[in-house]
C-alpha cells in the first residue's frame, strides 16, 4: 500500500483506541499492534521515514488494514497479546520457545488425586502452575506425599462404591500415606483439608501448614498419642528445613514479579522470577525475536503481558529496571533504586545474563585448553565437511562494517590451530572506496592481506572465510586472483545469520549439522571477527575519527545526514544529485546548502574531487 493509496482511507479509521492489523496480498496476518488513536498510530507508519529497514519492508507488504476498537488502552493491550499469541504474525515480537510446561492437577472426582501433567484439559479439574522445571514439580510432588496423606491409587471413589465395600486398603495406608478413603476411614472434608495444606505449600506459604501440624500435635498430646504427635513434630521439623532452604528474600514483600531483559541484535532475553508470600518461587529465562526494531520498553511490556499469562500469576506488583507503559491499571509498576526489591532485580539481571551466555557457548566451539589431538579431530572433521584439501591448521576471517551509513572499516581474524592467533589479527581502514561499497571493500582488504603476506614471504591460510554471501564472496576472489594466488587457499562466504556457506560457482549452499563440532567452530570464529571489528569501530568514534562530511556544512544537522546517507548510500552519489534531487529530499534551503558546499570543492573541470 503507497502512501498516496492510504491517504484515501485514512479519514475512515476512527481516534478511538484499539488495536490494528495489517495483511499482505495472500491476505496473511503480517502484524497486530494497539493505539490509544489508531488513527494517528496507523497514520505514522505511511507517513514517517523509517530507518529501520525491516519496518520499511513490513509497509511495503501491507495491502489490507482491520481495525477493532475497543473501550480503553487496557483493553487494547490484553486484545494486542491475546491476538499475537493465538497466531504469531511475522512482524511481531516472538517467543522463541514452543514447549509445554508441567502442571500439578487436582483432579475432579471423589477425593481428588494430585499428579503432575503436561495436558491441560477443560474437564473442570484445578491445574496449579504451570511450572518451569519438571524437576522441581516432582520434588514438590515427594515432599507433599512426605508430609501430607493424599491417596494415589485410582480407585473410583463414589460414595456408593464405598458404602458397597468394594474396596479394602492397601499398603500405603499400613505406611502411613494415606488415611483410607476407600473404607470411609477419612471424611472428604478432612481430605479437603489436606488439598489446602497442598496448595499452601506450592505457593511458598508454609505458615498456615506448619501452623495447622503445630495444632495436630498439640491435639494429640493432650489425648496422649504420642507417637502421632511424634511423627506431627518431624513433619513440621521437614516443613521448616525446606522453608530455610526456598529462597527467602524478605517476608513483608509479599507477592510481586521481577523482570529483567538484555538484548542483543534482533534477539531479547527476559527473566522472570515469580515471587510469593516473600519467597522465589519460580525463575524462567525466555528468548524473544523482534522484526521491526522495536524500543527495549515495548518489549518488555510485551514479554510481562506474556509471561503473567502464561504463568497465571495475579501478583499485585511487578518489579522492573526501568519504565514501562504497562495498561493495567490495577497493577504496580516498581523502579527500586535500592533495598530488597533492587536485590531482587540485582538477580534477574544476573539470571539473564547466565542466560545468554550460556546459549552463546552452546552454539560455539571453545577449543583453547584442549589438548592437540582434540584440536586436530575437528579440524579434520572440518575438512571432511567442506571437502577441503588439506586440513585448514590456518583460518582467516574477514567481515567488513560501517558506521551510521560512511566510512566503513573492515577486521580479519587469524585462528591458528582451531584457536585465536591474536597477534595476527588485523584492523583495516578502508583507503580506496568512496561511500558504502561492500563489494569493493573486501576487495580492497583482502587484496591488501594477501599481498603483504605475498611479498612477506609467509604462508597461506588453508581457508579463508569471507563473512557475506555471494557477492563479498566474488568481489574477495577478484583480490586474489589479480594476485595471482587463485589455488593457494580455499575461499568460501559466509551468509550473515542463515550460516550457510557458499563455495565459487556453487548454485546450492552448504549448511552443515547444526550441533556439528565444525559448525561451531565456524560460529566462533565468524563471532570473534565481530567482536574485534566492533572494538576498532568504537575506539575510532571515541577518537573522533568518523566526522560525517554532511555534518561539515553550517545548517545540516546529524538528522538530516543520516536520513540522506540511508536513503541516496554514500556521500559521492548525494555529491552528484541535483537540486530538485536533494529539494525532494531535505527541503529546498538545505539542498541549497548541500549543492553549493559541493560546487565550492569542484574543480575548474566540474567533476567533484575524490
Amino acid at each position: 500500500m503507497t502512501s498516496q493509496e492510504f491517504q484515501l482511507i485514512a479519514p475512515t479509521l476512527p481516534v478511538e483506541p484499539g488495536i490494528y492489523k495489517y495483511f499482505d496480498s495472500g491476505d496473511t496476518l503480517l502484524y497486530v499492534g494497539k493505539a490509544k488513536n489508531l488513527r494517528k498510530r496507523v497514520s505514522s507508519y505511511f507517513t514517517k521515514t523509517f530507518t529501520s529497514y525491516k519496518t520499511h519492508e513490513l509497509v511495503q507488504r501491507i495491502k489490507r488494514i482491520e481495525f477493532t476498537i475497543v473501550p480503553s488502552e487496557q483493553d487494547a493491550f490484553l486484545l494486542e497479546n491475546s491476538l499475537i499469541k493465538q497466531f504469531q504474525p511475522r512482524f511481531n515480537i516472538n517467543l522463541k520457545d514452543d514447549k509445554t510446561y508441567p502442571y500439578i492437577v487436582i483432579k475432579k472426582e471423589n477425593f481428588p488425586r494430585v499428579f503432575l501433567t503436561r495436558r491441560k484439559i477443560g474437564d473442570g479439574s484445578e491445574y496449579l502452575g504451570p511450572f518451569t522445571s519438571v524437576a522441581k514439580v516432582r520434588e514438590l510432588l515427594d515432599f507433599v506425599k512426605a508430609n501430607i496423606q493424599l491417596r494415589t491409587c485410582k480407585l473410583n471413589l463414589t460414595p456408593a462404591n464405598i458404602a458397597k465395600g468394594k474396596f479394602k486398603v492397601c499398603l500405603e495406608y499400613h505406611l502411613g500415606n494415606c488415611k483410607g478413603p476407600c473404607e470411609s476411614l477419612q471424611t472428604e472434608e478432612n481430605y479437603a483439608e489436606g488439598l489446602q495444606q497442598l496448595r499452601n505449600i506450592l505457593k511458598g506459604n508454609l505458615g498456615p501448614v506448619i501452623q495447622h501440624f503445630k495444632k495436630e500435635m498439640r491435639e494429640a498430646a493432650e489425648n496422649l498419642a504420642f507417637e502421632k504427635a511424634e511423627l506431627l513434630r518431624k513433619k513440621i521439623e521437614h516443613l521448616e528445613q525446606y522453608q530455610a532452604r526456598s529462597v527467602i528474600v524478605s517476608r513483608h514483600l509479599g507477592n510481586a514479579d521481577v523482570f529483567s531483559i538484555l538484548r542483543d541484535g534482533d534477539t531479547a532475553y527476559v527473566t522472570y522470577l515469580m515471587m510469593q508470600n516473600g519467597t522465589i518461587v519460580q525463575t524462567h529465562t525466555s528468548q524473544w525475536e523482534t522484526h521491526l526494531d522495536e524500543p527495549i520498553e515495548e518489549i518488555l511490556s510485551f514479554a510481562i503481558a506474556q509471561l503473567r499469562t502464561t504463568f497465571n500469576s495475579l501478583s499485585p506488583e511487578i518489579i522492573v529496571p526501568f519504565e514501562i507503559e504497562y495498561d493495567e491499571p490495577e497493577i504496580v509498576v516498581t523502579v527500586p533504586k535500592a533495598g530488597d526489591k533492587k536485590k531482587l532485580l540485582d538477580m534477574a539481571a544476573m539470571n539473564v545474563n547466565y542466560f545468554k551466555e550460556e546459549i552463546r557457548q552452546r552454539k560455539m566451539l571453545k577449543l583453547d585448553g584442549k589438548d592437540d589431538s582434540v584440536k586436530h579431530k575437528v579440524l579434520e572433521q572440518l575438512q571432511r565437511d567442506l571437502q577441503l584439501p588439506s586440513v585448514p591448521l590456518h583460518i582467516e576471517c574477514f567481515d567488513n562494517s560501517n558506521f551510521q551509513g560512511s566510512y566503513p572499516v573492515s577486521a580479519m581474524v587469524c585462528f591458528k590451530d582451531g584457536v585465536p592467533s591474536k597477534k595476527d589479527y588485523r584492523h583495516f581502514n578502508v583507503k580506496t572506496v568512496q561511500g558504502i561499497n561492500d563489494f569493493a571493500t573486501m576487495k580492497e582488504v583482502v587484496t591488501r592481506r594477501y599481498k603483504r603476506l605475498q611479498l612477506e614471504q609467509q604462508p597461506f591460510p588453508q581457508l579463508v572465510i569471507i563473512d557475506g554471501g555471494k557477492g563479498q564472496l566474488g568481489a574477495a576472489l577478484e583480490g586474489i586472483s589479480e594476485l595471482g594466488l587463485q589455488g593457494q587457499m580455499t575461499v568460501v562466504g559466509l551468509a550473515k545469520n542463515e550460516e550457510e556457506i557458499f563455495f565459487p560457482g556453487d548454485s546450492e549452499s552448504v549448511k552443515l549439522p547444526y550441533n556439528s563440532d565444525s559448525l561451531k567452530l565456524i560460529r566462533s570464529i565468524r563471532d570473534e571477527v565481530h567482536r574485534f571489528g566492533i572494538t576498532f569501530h568504537r575506539k575510532k568514534r571515541s577518537q573522533g575519527t568518523f566526522k560525517n562530511e554532511l555534518e561539515q556544512i553550517k545548517g545540516i544537522g546529524r538528522n538530516t545526514a543520516e536520513q540522506l546517507l540511508k536513503e541516496f548510500k554514500s556521500v559521492k552519489r548525494i555529491r552528484e544529485l541535483s537540486l530538485e534531487e536533494l529539494s525532494a529530499a531535505v527541503g529546498t534551503a538545505k539542498a541549497t546548502l548541500i549543492k553549493n558546499h559541493f560546487d565550492t570543492l569542484k574543480p575548474e573541470g566540474g567533476t567533484p574531487n575524490a
